[in-house]
């Protein structure tokens, strides 16, 4: 197997790679430059008709993309430790909190990045009041998280998963482009030491 996949902080490929260390595997990464629009490349397109990254390359020539499809694969082929869950409503929990994660703090953020960001003004007409409310969308979100996890050490109950990875994926990648965490999410600061502790990152 190969991922295709592009180097930090670039969020939905380090969700894979932070996926593979939890998991403790190892799969070749292929990397490309986002920044000189390689994910658009012929070789990329050919292999993965929306011009993203990652995306997974099966020995056989078959070819998995978005991340939380990698992710539930190499679940399926790995299922110790269990990331997703081990019971119908483990895997429903986990599935809800993803969601959650990517809806709620994903879009807005995504959205901010697309409109608020100096980085990506040449590459898209950006609406600045678009990103401003974004960016309050995002903060508001961070903080609805916080209460979420005041709590549990963990998004889907006492089990650490595959949703937790996806919501530290977009927090660090928010906190790249300028959106912090909050000073006064105290769960949602204390959730994240955790999770670096567990990853040990």
């Amino acid at each position: 197997m190969l991922l295709w996949s592009a180097p930090d902080p670039a969020p939905n490929p380090r969700r894979v790679r932070l996926f593979l260390k939890a998991k403790g595997l190892e799969i070749e990464e292929r990397m490309v430059s986002l920044m000189e629009r390689e994910h658009k490349s012929d070789a990329v397109l050919a292999r993965n008709p929306r011009g993203q990254v990652p995306f997974l390359e099966l020995d056989d020539g078959r070819v998995i993309s978005e991340t939380i499809s990698i992710c539930r694969y190499l679940d399926e082929l790995h299922p110790e430790p269990p990331l997703i869950g081990s019971t119908a409503f483990e895997r429903a929990e986990t599935d809800m909190w993803i969601r959650r994660v990517e809806t709620g703090l994903g879009t807005p953020v995504g959205l901010f990045w697309q409109h608020g960001h100096p980085l990506t003004a040449r590459l898209v007409n950006q609406v600045p009041g678009m990103g401003d409310a974004a960016r309050a969308q995002a903060l508001a979100m961070l903080g609805w998280f916080d209460g979420q996890l005041a709590a549990r050490d963990w998004l889907a109950g006492d089990r650490f998963t595959l949703a937790d990875i996806a919501l530290t994926s977009i927090i660090d990648f928010a906190g790249w482009i300028g959106i912090e965490m909050p000073e006064n999410a105290a769960s949602l600061r204390a959730w994240h030491a955790r999770l670096r502790r567990h990853l040990g990152l």
